[in-house]
């Protein structure tokens, strides 16, 4: 069992690299488009900030039916987009596309539903010192809802470390292919049962650190 772990140790260690770099990519891109998506989603759907029933109902659709693709399709999908931005379709660059793709309308979503839980009356008493709809944006609901917005970002983190996986079934390299080479071509099981370790050791981390830091952030707690 050591020998086979210790052989496959290198090549584990470049597949975590590849799944971390994926996130790396996916995230912070996904948190800077998502956010003002939810809350251009937020501030004009009906009974909100702004009256546009049209364009909330045509960008509704639009993030629904991103969100509504399966991911390993989405993959597949867009692969003449995928080459046409990063060159290739294959790789671990090529797999963070269709991964950005998925999040940004995953994260938006995430978004719009956490301001629309910030509590209505301190925003109507912003309202009522004279605060236009920018510092309400900026000063009022992302300052109450940075817990939340907190909280999102801790769970598409841990969502897609679990997505870059499939990346691998397409040639995008990371953990995912390293499972498909050591797991179901070679059926090391030792070598997949210290992976899977590693694995669930990641995502406890990610979660206690985002939990963390939403007790920090959370002004109720």
């Amino acid at each position: 069992m050591l020998d086979n772990v210790l052989y496959a140790w290198p090549e584990l260690l470049q597949a975590l690299g590849e799944t971390f770099y994926m996130l790396v990519l996916t995230i912070p891109i996904a948190v800077v488009i998502g956010t003002p998506l939810g809350t251009i989603l937020f501030l004009t759907r009906p009974g909100s900030f702004l009256k546009a029933p049209r364009f909330y109902v045509l960008l509704n659709g639009i993030v629904n039916l991103i969100r509504s693709f399966p991911f390993l399709i989405l993959m597949i999908a867009i692969i003449p987009f995928t080459r046409l931005i990063v060159g290739t379709a294959l790789g671990t660059t090529a797999a963070t596309v269709p991964m950005i793709i998925n999040a940004v309308p995953y994260f938006a979503r995430f978004i719009e539903q956490i301001l629309l839980d910030v509590n209505r009356g301190v925003v109507e008493a912003a309202e009522s010192m004279g605060a236009n709809r920018m510092q309400i944006v900026w000063k009022v609901l992302y300052t109450e809802a940075r817990s939340g917005i907190a909280n999102a970002v801790t769970i598409v983190t841990v969502s897609f470390l679990s997505y870059s996986t499939v990346a691998g079934l397409v040639g995008g390299g990371g953990i995912g292919d390293f499972a498909i080479r050591y797991g179901y071509y070679r059926y090391q099981t030792d070598v997949m049962f210290v992976t899977i370790v590693i694995m669930v050791l990641f995502v406890q981390l990610f979660q206690f650190t985002g939990n963390y830091i939403v007790r920090k952030l959370d002004k109720r707690l």
